[in-house]
């Protein structure tokens, strides 16, 4: 039985008026690594009311926890304007521990109702709010998710998209901490989304490689340090006539 499945059994012998000091306590928070897989298992034992509550709470671990099983009614009762809604502004939540409940949340999504997943996807990856904009990112550049060609090519375009939006912003908006997270996440998504799909991604990102902007230039350089982007570089090295001594592209 996996740690989920066992937080799950646990869960659903708690009283509904107990789950919150349950979860508070066995949090991880305050710490350095939150128990991601208790959250897990909420998502899996929670009903839509307790959902819905929980998202809506000042608690930290209590708001993620809430955030994360959005997911489920996503997958579970349609694309619910509200539930989509509520998803969007915790992306762009204050604190940092939710934003990454709405990543989570939508690759929920993703793993049952790939569909659904690629349309709020593309949606978000136009968005104004560079929260939003990566937390669509980080949740699409998911290797477990990158197993048909619909899902990786919604993956290639979140990367493009928002590469060419900072690359596109003026230099005072660049310190922005939306965008910089933005530029983080994208510091290693190229590297998934090529490792997926090399022939198709590659000639992307050498066109990427080739761009005259700082901001791009850090994301490329950031990539080329993860050993999945170098090896997928070495397999192509002899199809592409690059040298095999070559050094990969600055």
């Amino acid at each position: 039985m996996s740690a989920r499945d066992e937080w799950a059994d646990a869960l659903r012998h708690v009283p509904p008026e107990g789950l919150e000091a349950f979860l508070t306590e066995r949090s991880g928070l305050p710490g350095h690594r939150a128990n991601l897989e208790l959250a897990d298992a909420f998502a899996t034992v929670a009903d839509q009311s307790m959902i819905l509550r929980f998202a809506n709470l000042d608690d930290e671990y209590l708001r993620f926890c809430g955030t994360e099983a959005l997911g489920v009614l996503l997958t579970e009762g349609g694309m619910d304007d509200g539930v989509v809604g509520l998803a969007r502004r915790r992306a762009s939540d204050d604190l940092w521990r939710v934003r990454e409940g709405a990543a989570r949340a939508l690759q929920l999504v993703g793993d049952t109702r790939p569909d659904r997943f690629r349309s709020i996807v593309d949606r978000w990856t136009t968005d104004e709010d560079s929260y939003v904009r990566r937390a669509a990112l980080a949740a699409v550049c998911e290797p477990r998710l990158l197993t048909d060609a619909a899902t990786r090519a919604t993956a290639l375009r979140a990367c493009s998209t928002s590469t060419d939006w900072i690359a596109s912003l003026p230099a005072d908006r660049r310190s922005d901490p939306a965008v910089r997270n933005l530029r983080q996440a994208l510091g290693y998504c190229w590297s998934v989304v090529v490792a997926a799909d090399p022939a198709t991604c590659l000639p992307i990102f050498d066109a990427v490689r080739a761009a005259d902007d700082p901001d791009v230039r850090w994301i490329v350089r950031s990539n080329l340090t993860k050993a999945r982007l170098r090896r997928a570089l070495d397999r192509a090295r002899p199809a592409r006539g690059t040298p095999s001594g070559a050094r990969p592209g600055r």
